[in-house]
């Protein structure tokens, strides 16, 4: 602990012990590295500062506060567990871990950080970075993203947890893990536990079961263009709720306007848009935006980056923007 009070990292989560602020930091957490989140924790608290403001913000506008951190699921779920919080808690985050569970996008690992970090409860953490630490500490071989080698980092994680002061205990495994105990290169020789590490080959622990190759796909989408304003439709997939370019009628093998590869989830997905007429009869989930309206609207990136490079082209070409 005399390491952590010297070394830990100053996180603007760590100086509340508002349920809610918590709360909102875990979603973001969830698969997403600290730096990213930053910037992005401070302005939510602005816009949504507490779960009344949250539940009752459309979905339009919660999305649009997520756009950029990716896995958008997590944005409809705090909107959802929001909504359950003011009708069935009375706007009180409740502190029982099995309550907590029963929220939506709530498991194992958030449900114990909300209840550590916000309601002072002894419970272990267990992720990526405590995982890689404990895994080193107690030579674990079992791969941690099976269930026996996750068990085992769960119990090794009670194991070590004190009677007092559970919230600074796992904050301190976690910035062990980022700063110190790193995936490569760890630097051992200035690790406060270097003394009670069992791996011989820190570098090579922890073992992870070996993923498949990401399943190739292919988009196709439409850019249409008029009169100053560009159509966009309201996703019902993969971006539920989000606005995206419509998807392509035909391409009549012309070549794309745009092409852009992103992954997504076990995904690798090439984005090809083409540039097509406007439709005689726009669907349900059609509409016309102007340019303005765009950045006031929920876009996933790959879209946006997308429609800002064609646009800037577009003004570029005049001559193109006759042919759209």
């Amino acid at each position: 602990m005399r390491w952590y009070r010297a070394n830990g990292r100053d996180l603007p989560w760590r100086r509340t012990r508002n349920p809610y602020a918590i709360l909102v930091s875990e979603f973001m957490l969830q698969q997403t590295q600290v730096t990213t989140v930053l910037p992005y924790y401070n302005e939510w608290l602005r816009r949504f500062p507490d779960f009344s403001a949250l539940a009752l913000a459309p979905r339009s506008s919660v999305l649009h506060g997520w756009q950029g951190l990716g896995y958008y699921t997590r944005a409809r779920n705090l909107h959802a567990l929001a909504k359950i919080v003011i009708r069935k808690h009375g706007g009180a985050l409740p502190g029982k871990i099995d309550n907590l569970r029963a929220l939506p996008g709530i498991g194992r690992y958030t449900a114990n950080a909300v209840a550590t970090f916000a309601f002072d409860q002894s419970v272990p953490l267990v992720e990526a970075n405590i995982a890689r630490v404990i895994a080193r500490l107690f030579d674990v071989r079992d791969p941690i993203d099976a269930t026996r080698g996750r068990e085992k980092i769960w119990c090794c994680a009670a194991d070590l947890l004190p009677a007092r002061g559970s919230a600074s205990h796992n904050s301190a495994l976690m910035d062990l893990g980022a700063l110190v105990c790193t995936s490569r290169a760890p630097k051992c020789g200035i690790c406060p536990v270097n003394k009670f590490c069992r791996a011989r080959n820190p570098e090579a622990l922890p073992i992870k079961k070996r993923r498949p190759p990401p399943k190739e796909l292919t988009e196709g989408h439409a850019f249409v263009f008029h009169r100053n304003r560009i159509l966009l439709e309201q996703s019902s997939g993969r971006w539920r709720g989000m606005w995206i370019l419509p998807v392509a009628r035909s391409t009549n093998s012309r070549p794309p306007l745009h092409l852009s590869i992103f992954p997504f989830t076990n995904h690798r997905i090439t984005l090809k848009i083409f540039a097509q007429p406007p439709p005689r009869l726009r669907t349900k989930a059609q509409r016309w935006f102007s340019t303005v309206q765009l950045a006031s609207i929920p876009l996933p990136s790959p879209h946006r980056r997308a429609i800002v490079d064609l646009l800037n082209a577009t003004r570029a070409t005049p001559s193109r923007r006759r042919r759209l």
